[in-house]
């Protein structure tokens, strides 16, 4: 089973058949689908309600019972916590946040997470280089994920390794790994391979990733940061057998590959 960690959906006509169909032509079973973005992160404050954007991800997700809900959301938005309520009484499977506006520290972002946290669902954020043609990437750094230390229960993943900071991507997962095992922290980070990383850095990225000496083989999981509304597959496709070459020249165990593109991210979602 392959399962693609990273689906952005845009306004429009929801396809969930056409979208199914792209999906298996090229191999890839179902995935994590990203509702559309909330006013504050468009540039153009356009409005679209919590309930229209919410009823846009199931919409797509209605495909197949491998597409799993998640819902963006703006955690410093005055009613954030009421977007929380409603996402879950809809049934999302979990959060994406991109912060960029404000830092994961912020103590309106971090009593959002507690709400998240508090019921058991994981968030997506982004991390690293941002492309939204503003000053907003220091924001998403990934040493500024050790605030979430402050949530208890919180499971979250960063996405596309913190390119161009995969070196303190990985730092910051080894060090909240060891608050979790050695501390008893209440606190599990994965990361979601998503590019991010041009080709030239992949296999470098993969290696040190791999090859570091922590425990990642559970919590690692492919994404393509395609668009539900015309998947690429092709796209796709092209990276998970870029990654494959890679992870069997570095000697990854195959199972640890198979978790890789499928288990890990029902196991993130918690549907494993």
């Amino acid at each position: 089973m392959i399962l693609d960690g990273h689906i952005h959906i845009e306004l429009g006509d929801p396809n969930p058949a056409d979208l199914v169909a792209r999906m298996m032509a090229s191999g890839i079973d179902g995935g994590l689908l990203i509702s559309p973005e909330p006013a504050s992160f468009s540039g153009t404050m356009k409005t679209v309600s919590p309930a229209e954007r919410l009823d846009s991800v199931f919409a797509w997700a209605s495909g197949s019972d491998l597409l799993y809900p998640v819902y963006w959301i703006d955690p410093t938005e005055s009613d954030a916590l009421q977007q929380v309520d409603l996402a879950l009484s809809r049934g999302v499977i979990g959060f994406k946040v991109i912060c960029d506006h404000f830092y994961p520290g912020d103590s309106r972002a971090l009593h959002t997470f507690r709400a998240i946290a508090e019921a058991g669902k994981p968030m997506l954020f982004h991390s690293g280089i941002l492309w939204d043609g503003k000053p907003s990437s220091n924001f998403s750094r990934p040493a500024n994920f050790e605030a979430l230390l402050q949530v208890r229960g919180v499971r979250f993943a960063l996405a596309h390794i913190s390119w161009p900071w995969i070196d303190e991507c990985i730092a910051v997962y080894g060090k909240l790994g060891a608050a979790r095992t050695r501390e008893g922290a209440d606190i599990e980070m994965f990361i979601d391979t998503t590019p991010g990383t041009p080709p030239i850095y992949r296999e470098e990225a993969l290696t040190k990733l791999h090859t570091v000496g922590y425990d990642v083989a559970h919590n690692v999981f492919f994404g393509s940061d395609t668009h539900a509304n015309a998947y690429n597959g092709e796209y796709a496709k092209q990276w998970i057998e870029r990654d494959r070459a890679i992870l069997t020249r570095i000697g990854l165990d195959p199972a640890a590959m198979n978790d890789l593109f499928g288990g890990n991210l029902k196991r993130f979602l918690g549907v494993a």
